[in-house]
């Protein structure tokens, strides 16, 4: 039986009866444990746009992407972690990696302008404002 395997099914028996802290950390010497976090999010609302707040723990701007489709918004990022330690005395040298992706998708109750739409991201956090379509025309069907 494979790590990750015994990982998911772990996961699967704790999901909902611990929190998520002591699970990562009960599992943290598992070579999935070095895994970031999934991608947090904060979405709200005003009467012209969604905000959304996406948390991307280890990522850089350039390996952020965002892509619009109608009212769905999709995020998606690689991540490039590395840690490095050094210990003058033991003359050792310790480096730990991880490259991977995260990536999300939600849909919302409006269609997004997807031309007046404004993204940045800073400190690992993406921040997005999508306007609402103000165009979008729905469509009322005659039941027969």
């Amino acid at each position: 039986m494979s790590a990750l395997t015994a990982y998911e099914r772990m996961d699967d028996l704790l999901s909902g009866a611990f929190p998520d802290f002591f699970r990562r950390s009960l599992m943290r010497d598992w070579p999935v444990a070095n895994m970031p976090a999934e991608m947090k999010l904060d979405v709200s609302e005003t009467e012209q746009a969604y905000l959304v707040k996406a948390q991307i723990p280890g990522a850089k701007k350039e390996d952020v992407k965002v892509k619009i489709d109608g009212n769905f918004v999709s995020i998606s990022a690689e991540v490039k972690e590395e840690k490095e330690a050094k210990d003058d005395k033991a003359k050792s040298l310790t480096r730990e990696l991880y490259y991977g992706s995260l990536s999300r998708g939600f849909a919302l109750a409006h269609e997004i302008d997807e031309k007046e739409s404004k993204a940045s991201f800073e400190q690992g956090v993406l921040s997005l404002t999508l306007p609402k379509r103000t165009d979008a025309k729905g469509t009322t069907l005659r039941i027969i």
